[in-house]
């Protein structure tokens, strides 16, 4: 293989893995959505080497989940997953902040993600889901270059993309206010260009705080949720005659998509 031709194969396998990866913030490929290296392959007209390596490095990730026989499937995050997620980034993002050793502020880094932090804000309080996706992801990602353990960075970008995949759906579901978003990109950012670290654990406090508020919330619907399905099942089973049959399934398309179990 020429060299232009490996280039050219890489920088290929990236696109399509974050064509893909934006396809699933963006909730156009929603959880559980079942696909195969053919059926990407034709969608962007490519061969399927590039697609399968692009597929195998989001199922790294943990964006998608593979089957030896089905092919690929976009993960589904529980709200377990989603508070787990939060909790970890808070630990480590807690930890780096303890020890200066760790973070290396730039002051030339700080007006681009300046004005990551204020597209954000704006975003958020105008309820354009995906601009705020976009630039959130950005400022986190930049905010992480100043950690000087790129095994650290990459693992905190990692599950902020993981966060959003849980949240999307959600969001455009249920809408956006106060009490889900967290509006403080601004204040960190000013926080840890006066190398206050109190604030800054104020402002991280914050940002948790709210993911996890909002994670209870989320759990505490799913419970009663269930409970009043499974009440309304009961009292559909007590009957005086015999049961009759039950409602017949739909037809499943080819296309439909599959669930994981």
């Amino acid at each position: 293989m020429s060299p232009s031709a490996g280039v050219t194969r890489s920088t290929l396998r990236q696109q399509i893995a974050d064509a893909l990866r934006d396809e699933v913030l963006a909730g156009r490929l929603p959880p559980g959505r079942e696909f195969t290296v053919k059926q990407i392959a034709e969608q962007y007209g490519v061969s399927a080497t590039p697609v399968r390596e692009a597929l195998f490095d989001l199922s790294a990730q943990g964006l998608l989940a593979s089957d030896q026989h089905r092919g690929f499937q976009v993960r589904e995050f529980t709200v377990a997953d989603y508070r787990a997620m939060a909790e970890a980034r808070a630990l480590v993002v807690e930890g780096l902040f303890r020890n200066p050793a760790e973070v290396a502020v730039r002051p030339e880094g700080l007006a681009s993600i300046r004005r990551r932090a204020a597209e954000a804000v704006r975003a958020a309080k105008g309820g354009d889901l995906d601009v705020l996706i976009g630039y959130d992801l950005r400022f986190w990602r930049e905010l992480g270059q100043f950690v000087l353990n790129p095994y650290i960075a990459d693992f905190l970008t990692r599950l902020r993309v993981q966060a959003w995949v849980f949240a999307v759906h959600r969001l455009r579901r249920d809408g956006m206010d106060e009490d889900v978003l967290w509006f403080g990109h601004e204040e960190l950012v000013e926080a840890i260009a006066r190398g206050d670290h109190e604030q800054v654990h104020a402002e991280m406090r914050s940002y948790y705080g709210h993911a996890l508020a909002w994670a209870d919330r989320l759990e505490a619907r799913e419970t009663k949720g269930s409970a009043e399905e499974t009440a309304e099942e009961g009292a559909e089973g007590r009957t005086d005659g015999p049961p009759g049959p039950g409602p017949a399934m739909p037809p499943q398309s080819p296309e439909s998509p599959g669930h994981c179990a």
